[in-house]
């Protein structure tokens, strides 16, 4: 008599399981570094998108001087709400929050500086290992963390983007 055998055996199904597993754990760490640097990708270009848009405000409805704030720019249509309102971990624009300041001489705004964080800057939910700063001078700065913290808050003093 003849066995009538279906399906796959304990060994077998342990054999593939190990195999996942293994993909897994080469597959996940490479997934976050991509989804880190997709964020900084969107921080950088989010930085020379606030640039141009000063730049507009400045020559059109700023009288020549910068916007004050981000709300200024939304409401004069420059950038849009999601960027405008990524100002707290909560409502940041992918995984970073824009700390924006439109300094005032006498009473309009005539320089600013943005500086964009990782909403999360440690461990294996970081959302970007790098931090960017830029004003009127169009200049991109970096500042790159110490692993395992957040990186440093940049400023004019730290070194330029080289990309």
């Amino acid at each position: 008599m003849k066995k009538n055998q279906q399906g796959f055996s304990l060994i077998e199904l342990l054999i593939v399981v190990v195999i996942i597993g293994i993909i897994a754990a080469i597959a996940i760490p490479n997934l976050l570094a991509a989804r880190r640097a997709a964020n900084e990708g969107s921080a950088v270009s989010s930085m020379r998108t606030l640039h141009g848009a000063n730049v507009t405000y400045q020559s059109t409805a700023g009288n020549g001087s910068f916007a004050a704030s981000l709300a200024a720019l939304n409401t004069a249509g420059l950038i849009d709400t999601v960027f405008s309102s990524a100002t707290t971990a909560a409502n940041a624009k992918s995984g970073y929050v824009y700390t924006y300041d439109g300094t005032k001489v006498g009473d309009k705004p005539s320089v600013f500086t943005t500086v964009a964080a990782p909403a999360t800057g440690t461990g294996v939910t970081a959302t970007g290992t790098r931090a960017f700063f830029i004003d009127e001078s169009g200049v991109m700065r970096v500042s790159v963390g110490v692993a395992g913290a957040a990186p440093a808050t940049p400023t004019v003093a730290t070194a330029p983007l080289n990309n």
